[in-house]
């Protein structure tokens, strides 16, 4: 069961950030950031559409360009990175998941990935349009489709569209969804989990993998450390 760090790893520095993912890297298999398009059409990395929760400043992220974006404070001294600067900071080191939260910012996105992909790589959203989009433009890129409501037949809906996982949220799985899917030869990978009680539920249902706030905790579980 392979764990992928949300955000980096929120509970350890701010998310989203190289800070974030450089912690995350040290126990996750994957880390995961969320990306959206600066005035200028730059990928960055962040998971809100405005800046206020997460940054010194306010407003709209679509309305600073991403210099702009990377002056601002993203807490503890850290800037809002662009998604060629993660890509960077991790290659060869750990794998990524790319959250694409704006439909629009698929061939931005894809540009960069294109170029600058570490590997492994998986591409979600919320988006179904933009996966498909994605497959298009990246030929052979794996993908997944993150959900928060029940869906009827999402597993062979993923099948039939060549999507490689769902990203089902917690309270949305169950066993006939793991097997279900593994059936069909999709990964299931349910968010977000951050405690052993749940761990261990997934790994009875027989997730593929996790996405978690706290992957070192989640890795010394696994390893039988706690």
């Amino acid at each position: 069961m392979f764990i992928v760090g949300h955000r980096g790893t929120r509970v350890f520095a701010p998310e989203n950030t190289c800070k974030a993912i450089r912690r995350g890297m040290e126990c996750a298999d994957f880390v995961e950031v969320d990306v959206r398009l600066s005035r200028d059409r730059v990928p960055v990395i962040m998971h809100d559409p405005t800046l206020d929760r997460t940054t010194s400043g306010s407003g709209r992220v679509a309305d600073l360009t991403a210099d702009e974006l990377a002056a601002l404070d993203a807490g503890e001294g850290e800037h809002v990175p662009s998604l060629k600067e993660i890509c960077e900071e991790i290659r060869g080191e750990c794998g990524l998941f790319v959250e694409i939260k704006e439909p629009g910012s698929e061939l931005e996105v894809c540009r960069v990935l294109d170029r600058e992909a570490p590997s492994p790589l998986m591409v979600v959203s919320f988006h179904r349009a933009s996966l498909e989009m994605v497959i298009e433009i990246l030929s052979g890129i794996q993908t997944g489709l993150v959900y928060s409501q029940p869906l009827a037949d999402v597993s062979s809906m993923a099948a039939r569209k060549h999507i490689r996982a769902i990203l089902p949220r917690r309270d949305l799985l169950d066993r006939g969804l793991v097997t279900d899917a593994q059936r069909r030869g999709i990964l299931v990978i349910p968010w977000t989990l951050n405690g052993e009680d749940e761990w261990e539920e997934a790994r009875d249902l027989g997730v593929d993998g996790v996405v978690t706030d706290d992957p070192c905790s989640a890795r010394r579980w696994r390893d039988g450390a706690i």
